[in-house]
């Protein structure tokens, strides 16, 4: 998320989103870079125009929180029953040894 962050900064202050200026930025707030990560966050921002990602992601953020905390709490301090989750049954251990068999070929 970090990563992000420092693209995030960089456009802000209306610097180019490059290697070497991610680099600094992290550097800066003491988080030691990874060189491919910082790569693969250059190459995905190619070409995107963050401004409108940016209201993009603003206008849909609204409609993700449907219900607040407090409106999805049960009125009159009742307890919420909790549904029994399904479990699954668990391989046993022929299975489990089976599947790891397959691994390694």
């Amino acid at each position: 998320m970090e990563y992000v962050y420092a693209a995030m900064l960089l456009h802000k202050a209306g610097k180019k989103i490059d290697e070497g200026s991610v680099k600094k930025v992290l550097e800066a707030a003491g988080i030691k870079p990874d060189d491919a990560r910082i790569k693969a966050l250059v190459a995905a921002l190619e070409g995107v125009n963050i401004e409108e990602a940016i209201k993009t992601a603003a206008m849909v953020a609204p409609a993700a929180q449907a219900t607040t905390p407090a409106e999805s709490q049960p009125q009159g301090g009742e307890a919420k029953k909790e549904d029994k989750k399904k479990e699954e049954p668990k391989p046993s251990a022929e299975e489990a040894a089976a599947g790891l068999g397959a691994l390694f070929g």
